[in-house]
């Protein structure tokens, strides 16, 4: 009896201790996707969204003058059914990894051809462009970094949040 009793208390804790691990885990950096239509075409993002949690993001843990993953964890993957102008870039449709170069005096994203890969495996070799983003401060702090996707006129909007940063890039059909 005492030995069933062990075994049931021992289950519990496990199944508690696992589901709580679980949920910490999903909760620090959970996968987030961002998508729109544009002219009937599909334009997706999916990221890994960490949180701020007190501490100090850009100019640190997303370091000036450093190529970024651009969120957390499996790379930032863009996917577009439609050929489109990203900035002043042509960029066909298909998929890719989505990277970020920020500084003091504004940043870049990177459009990356290479896909599948961890968020901190870059290769340069692989970038299809480097465009340049419009950096604005936000009016209240932003706990959980947020992509999004909007339309905009006769194209759309592709916005980074984080802290107190904004970056974004305009795009446009092709």
């Amino acid at each position: 009896m005492k030995f069933n009793r062990m075994i049931a208390v021992a289950s519990i804790s496990l199944l508690l201790f696992t589901g709580a691990f679980s949920q910490g885990m999903q909760q620090a950096s959970p996968r987030k996707a961002a998508e729109t239509m544009f002219n009937g075409k599909k334009i997706s993002v999916d990221y890994g969204a960490p949180s701020m949690r007190g501490r100090k993001i850009v100019g640190q843990l997303v370091p000036f003058d450093q190529v970024w993953r651009t969120g957390a964890n499996k790379a930032t993957h863009f996917t577009t059914d439609a050929d489109l102008m990203i900035g002043k870039v042509a960029v066909p449709k298909g998929a890719y990894t989505l990277y970020t170069l920020p500084s003091e005096k504004g940043w870049k994203l990177i459009i990356n051809k290479q896909t599948g890969q961890w968020g901190t495996v870059y290769d340069e070799k692989q970038d299809l462009a480097r465009i340049d983003m419009k950096v604005e401060t936000t009016k209240a702090p932003v706990e959980l970094f947020t992509i999004s996707l909007a339309q905009a006129g006769k194209g759309g909007v592709l916005k980074l949040e984080w802290e107190n940063t904004v970056a974004s890039v305009s795009f446009t059909g092709k």
